[in-house]
């Protein structure tokens, strides 16, 4: 047994209904860990997740709750520590915003895109503090993160401007909470072809160009790839990684 092993430990995992939410929600049942799939309007999507963490033989629970909403995600940990005992592993996944121009943000779209991809971190951390400190192991809150949050992409100001916040807020969260025993980190996705980026203005060319960006040879970034770092980030391993954003996108973003 390796300390990248999870067996015992107890996870929730944010927006699980598909993509990398439901990738990670899997892997971290596959290393042995009980897990929470959070869902908010898709569940037969998240019903789907729980069934393959379920075949996996680990404990499950489906927990519907908007993180982007203070009282829900405190009602949602209640929930899930109530059920497990206890809590060890949060992934903050979920994610929204839709994809326009700056110039044609509204109020509504802006701040809904900052309460879902920023500010459910947050209400997270607050909402999970005690009972993370509380684990036999480091506690572990993993966010999501993604490329809009450096670069200048298309379509894609108020997510990456939310992205670029919640990596400030995990590592502001590190400072404050660290020495009580709570690792904070953000995993940072290259572009892969999931159904939320399919719906982007230009998605084929996007993922076509990042594709050919890779220095991986004929490898293809996917979210098994993703999900993969954040089961590292979740163990024992990764307990001396603190406050960091690790990129997972096979050398894309570091050619000129």
């Amino acid at each position: 047994m390796t300390t990248t092993d999870l067996t015992g430990r107890r996870a929730l995992v944010t927006g699980a209904s598909r993509g990398i939410g439901r990738a990670i929600s899997v892997e971290l049942a596959r290393r042995g860990a009980s897990v929470a799939v959070n869902f908010l309007n898709s569940e037969a999507q998240a019903i789907q997740t729980a069934e393959q963490v379920d075949a996996l033989g680990a404990d499950v629970m489906l927990v519907k709750a908007d993180v982007s909403c203070k009282e829900d995600v405190t009602a949602m940990i209640g929930q899930v520590t109530d059920h497990f005992g206890g809590l060890d592993i949060v992934i903050s996944n979920a994610a929204a915003g839709g994809f326009r121009d700056l110039m044609q943000l509204s109020p509504v779209n802006f701040e809904a895109t900052l309460r879902v991809n920023t500010s459910a971190a947050l209400w997270l951390a607050q909402a999970a503090a005690d009972a993370l400190s509380a684990s036999q192991h480091q506690g572990k809150l993993i966010a999501v993160s993604s490329h809009g949050s450096r670069w200048a992409v298309p379509h894609y100001g108020a997510i990456g401007a939310s992205k670029a916040a919640l990596e400030a807020i995990i590592r502001h969260l590190a400072l404050e909470l660290g020495d009580r025993g709570i690792n904070f980190n953000c995993v940072l996705p290259g572009i892969i072809a999931t159904e939320a980026i399919a719906t982007m203005p230009g998605a084929d060319a996007l993922i076509d160009a990042a594709s050919d960006r890779m220095m991986m040879g004929d490898r293809q970034l996917n979210e098994q790839d993703v999900a993969n770092v954040v089961a590292f980030l979740a163990s024992s391993d990764s307990d001396l990684i603190q406050g960091q954003t690790i990129v997972v996108d096979g050398g894309v973003s570091i050619r000129v």
